[in-house]
């Protein structure tokens, strides 16, 4: 810990020294149900220690669900899960009100019963095979963490987190997310298949052992504390403006890359500036760096703005990805020298 960059609550250098052996830790128990995926359970901590939600896309078949499932058991969170589907109502989300009566009296009165989304840590399965009217029931929760219900707002226990996952948009049976949702998703990972002998190893694990309960490696008071420790880490003013000018080179307009005017409709906005040098900070923490370097801003930059860079006609045309804009921004924007790397 260099002089330059101090943690000042007196339990925060403490709770410093953890966030690597809690990564660790839980790097271990998800291994043990899921194969391979490194990088994508490596976004996924980023996601969880920032607070933030994640939508993970991919096909089926590629364990999405088991891995926040998984997730869900080794933190000892509360956990609800909702298999969105096109008949879904929103109050199958936030739950509602139900009439009692009393048989004696003959009273009748409303009770609110509960939906799945009052938890810690939601799973929304296959978000994208239900109507935006039923998708748009999470906005408020996502970005709040409240929840309006038959006039009455309730407030969501902290932490309330959704890890989302999603079936390709062209895929028979979905429905493409609205972009104000979207934009509530602080990381946008992509799973991939498994390479030959990861598949492999999962055909012998499902045909030979079923898996078991996995054991919590962390609690709730635990994960708010080192969400809050994430927050105030120091960051210099170099990270900050690198994530700044990334984010505002995405948007279309005179003065933007020629790859954004050709390509892109419309570009990341503010949230994804806070998204980037956040997801910097809990990327350079959990592998025991004080304060974020340009590397880490570069490193979450795919995974927060490929879900916010709206392409335009030009770019389905020609077949552009956003994830290639992406890259060619992170080739051209250009980068402040740092100082100190303020790494361990």
């Amino acid at each position: 810990m260099t002089e330059s960059a101090k943690l000042t609550p007196p339990d925060d250098g403490a709770l410093f020294d953890q966030l690597a052996g809690v990564r660790q830790r839980l790097l271990d128990s998800v291994g043990q149900v899921i194969v391979g995926q490194r990088e994508v359970i490596d976004a996924m901590l980023v996601a969880l220690f920032s607070g933030g939600h994640a939508l993970f896309v991919g096909v089926p078949g590629l364990a999405k669900t088991l891995l926040v499932n998984a997730t869900a058991q080794s933190l000892g969170l509360s956990f609800g899960r909702v298999q969105f589907t096109p008949d879904l109502m929103p109050s199958d989300i936030t739950g509602g009100e139900v009439l009692d009566e009393d048989r004696t009296t003959g009273r009748r009165e409303l009770r609110f019963v509960p939906g799945p989304i009052f938890t810690n840590l939601l799973l929304a399965d296959e978000v994208n095979r239900t109507p935006p009217r039923t998708q748009a029931a999470l906005l408020q929760a996502m970005q709040e963490g409240v929840v309006t219900t038959g006039g009455r707002t309730l407030r969501l226990e902290p932490p309330f987190q959704v890890f989302a996952t999603q079936n390709p948009i062209e895929q028979e049976g979905t429905y493409p997310l609205p972009e104000a949702q979207l934009d509530r998703f602080m990381l946008a990972i992509e799973v991939g298949y498994p390479n030959e002998a990861e598949e492999i190893e999962v055909v012998e694990r499902t045909l030979n052992t079923s898996p078991g309960k996995l054991t919590p490696v962390l609690n709730r008071e635990s994960l708010l504390a080192l969400q809050g420790l994430v927050r105030r880490l120091p960051a210099n003013d170099d990270v900050t403006r690198y994530a700044v000018r990334l984010a505002r080179a995405t948007r279309p307009g005179p003065e933007a890359p020629e790859v954004v005017r050709r390509y892109v409709q419309w570009g990341a906005g503010p949230r994804a500036s806070q998204f980037l040098a956040l997801g910097a900070r809990a990327r350079a923490a959990l592998r025991g760096a004080l304060t974020p370097q340009l590397d880490d801003v570069r490193a979450v930059a795919p995974y927060v703005l490929r879900h916010r860079v709206v392409l335009n006609f030009a770019a389905e045309a020609e077949g552009m990805r956003a994830d290639a804009i992406v890259a060619k921004l992170l080739d051209d924007v250009p980068r402040t020298v740092s100082g100190n790397n303020g790494r361990r």
